[in-house]
């Protein structure tokens, strides 16, 4: 126990020194873009940045869902041989309705819709409207269920939008059943991030109506935006091919024009598809609708068998590669609105890092203090391993790039509080020995051994608790956790590896006759 060979001498030494240069890049500017240059990252209470509150647009759900429903009930109509007009849709009443061909069969067609199958359990119920209508309606619990998934769904595609746009290290989690919170450290003017996350990227391929004209759209088909030509089109309302089948996009110089435009990709499905449908309507215009907006209308040629295709318009750099990041990301399930936005200026993150940083050495100088004149030589050698300590707290958040917030700045100070009770502990139970008689090196050996279980079994239920902490916790709770938990594992190294080494260096080579405790 009290012996050290070179080699473990000096594998103590080595993970000091390599926890001493693992720090050295937070204090220094990364020297070339090709090193490694592993810092860590401060959160928004420190840094500064923008925080925005999204709200799911549960109106928008209910909308899709009826439409899906409205093409089911037609086919379930058709299946069954019954006949129907006039289909139309409340989004706000959360409604979808029709007349039936003929009065006698409306009991027939009542009953094939509620036939349907349903996404949830009473997804929806199917009564009678004024005039003889056939009315199927939403369940609000349906709605409340369908907008907890999008949430979910919502904040990894959120996730891979951020992450897209370059920002580091964003902070996004969910507030309630349709509300998603995002932090973003260091971008004081989120107005990019916005507009990718204001935009559902919902993308479309599908036929102009044929023979269409004038302001009214015809029977199976709605007006939309022309972006191009600021007129409007009649789009036939079913989907030909639908954007979730895209595998790729990015940005690329259009070969014919110059200008900048989007490539993309399909999937198998996807591919085949976009080739039959292609095959089959050569001669007509294919609209590529985005966000209920055509991009463009072009004539179909030839059939595209490729399985790709590309998206010319009036792009720069920066919108065709925000649109190629959202194609990528996958379209948000319904529209993200910002109900709150706040900025917190870099000023205040300088304040909270220099009031942090002056209560974490004043600290540290207090504790270290405490054990030099309690505890002599031992002390200092507990102080040595104390500031070791923190080296290796701070590299090892340095390693995993993680973010250090307020929070964390506290776990940080808490840690060297209690990393000094595993000292104390040792120190004491010396103390304890030597007063029973037994000689210096036998008062160390035994006051070691007696304290080592002591130390890893209160550190093991800590770290354990912890963990937990980490796991189930989120923000400011995680972060605190963290470094709790790092701090742990390095205390550990540090009393019962670095503190030891010092002793037992020192007793081998002074061979003193009284202990300095």
């Amino acid at each position: 126990m009290m012996y050290y060979s070179r080699l473990r001498m000096m594998g103590v030494l080595g993970v000091c020194l390599l926890g001493l240069l693992l720090c050295v890049p937070n204090f220094m500017h990364a020297p070339t873009p090709r090193m490694p240059w592993r810092q860590i990252h401060l959160g928004l209470d420190l840094r500064g940045g923008s925080y925005l509150l999204l709200r799911l647009d549960r109106q928008s759900l209910a909308a899709d869902r009826l439409q899906t429903l409205m093409d089911n009930a037609r086919q379930a109509l058709l299946e069954k041989g019954l006949g129907y007009r006039d289909f139309q849709r409340d989004p706000a009443r959360r409604t979808m309705s029709f007349l039936p061909r003929d009065p006698s069969e409306a009991d027939a067609a009542r009953r094939a819709i509620a036939d349907m199958p349903q996404a949830v359990s009473n997804e929806f119920s199917v009564g009678n409207g004024d005039d003889g209508r056939i009315v199927l309606t939403l369940g609000q619990d349906a709605i409340a269920q369908r907008a907890r998934d999008a949430v979910t769904q919502s904040i990894e595609i959120v996730r891979r939008r951020i992450d897209g746009s370059g920002a580091i290290d964003p902070e996004i989690t969910r507030e309630g059943d349709d509300r998603i919170v995002v932090e973003l450290p260091g971008i004081s003017d989120p107005e990019r991030i916005k507009a990718l996350l204001g935009t559902t990227a919902k993308m479309t391929f599908r036929l102009l109506a044929p023979g269409a004209a004038g302001s009214v759209a015809p029977p199976g088909a709605q007006l939309l935006p022309d972006v191009s030509s600021g007129q409007t089109l009649p789009v036939q309302d079913h989907v030909e091919v639908d954007g979730g089948d895209l595998t790729n996009a990015g940005a690329v110089i259009d070969q014919q024009s110059g200008s900048w435009a989007v490539s993309f990709s399909f999937d198998h499905a996807g591919a085949r598809a976009f080739a039959d449908t292609t095959r089959a309507n050569v001669g007509r215009r294919f609209a590529i609708v985005l966000d209920n907006k055509v991009i463009e209308a072009p004539v179909i040629q030839t059939p595209i068998t490729a399985g790709n295709g590309q998206i010319t318009g009036n792009f720069t750099a920066q919108s065709a590669t925000d649109l190629a990041v959202m194609l990528r990301a996958g379209a948000l399930p319904a529209p993200l609105s910002v109900i709150e936005q706040r900025a917190i200026g870099p000023s205040l993150g300088a304040d909270s890092i220099r009031a942090g940083a002056i209560s974490l050495l004043v600290g540290l100088l207090l504790v270290m203090a405490f054990m030099a004149l309690f505890y002599g030589r031992f002390g200092l050698y507990a102080n040595v391993a104390l500031i070791a300590n923190l080296i290796l707290m701070m590299a090892v958040l340095s390693l995993f790039q993680a973010t250090l917030t307020l929070p964390g700045m506290a776990g940080l100070l808490l840690t060297l509080g209690m990393a000094v009770d595993a000292n104390i502990l040792i120190n004491e139970r010396i103390r304890e020995e030597i007063k029973r008689g037994r000689t210096a090196l036998s008062a160390m050996q035994v006051g070691f051994e007696r304290a080592t279980g002591t130390i890893v079994d209160s550190n093991a239920t800590a770290f354990l608790a912890h963990v937990m902490l980490f796991v189930f916790g989120t923000g400011p709770v995680q972060g605190f956790a963290l470094t709790i938990t790092i701090g742990i594992v390095t205390t550990l190294f540090t009393t019962l590896l670095l503190s030891r080494l010092l002793m037992v260096r020192w007793y081998a080579l002074t061979r003193p006759s009284e202990l300095p405790v």
